[in-house]
């Protein structure tokens, strides 16, 4: 029987879910995710509990943050005078915002907070800090 291990590309369906049980992902509806095991094109957690699964098998694993997106980070939190934005942006909050690193990388950043004088921005994932519970079922390994 044909187990899904490191290098192979697999298909799954899954659905993501907090703790209390809260949906916040799925693609029951959708296509199947399609991703090679070892690559990063997933979190680690995801990666992981899929290594070992048979096509037609389903299981729920448990993703600590860590294996997910990663520890909550303050340092990427910042507060910064709204004069440094353009005056036509239309900031409020919940508006994504992408910038550019020196290398190039992009950056989306969430407005958290926004005053007469100052916008606070947060880079960290929306899921950052969260263990999460995936059920996942593992369509095919391609």
């Amino acid at each position: 029987m044909i187990q899904a291990k490191s290098g192979d590309t697999v298909k799954v369906h899954y659905t993501g879910k907090f703790e209390d049980g809260t949906e916040f992902a799925s693609s029951i509806n959708d296509d199947p995710l399609q991703f090679t095991i070892g690559k990063g094109e997933v979190i680690p957690g995801l990666e992981q509990a899929v290594i070992g699964m048979s096509p037609g098998e389903s299981k729920t694993a448990e993703i600590l943050a860590e294996q997910a997106y990663g520890p909550y980070q303050e340092s990427k939190v910042r507060e910064i005078n709204r004069d440094q934005f353009p005056p036509h942006l239309n900031l409020q909050v919940g508006k994504v915002l992408t910038t550019r690193k020196a290398d190039g990388e992009k950056v989306k950043h969430i407005v958290t907070t926004v005053s007469e004088t100052n916008v606070t921005i947060d880079a960290n994932h929306p899921l950052a800090g969260e263990d999460l519970i995936f059920d996942i079922q593992l369509i095919e390994v391609v």
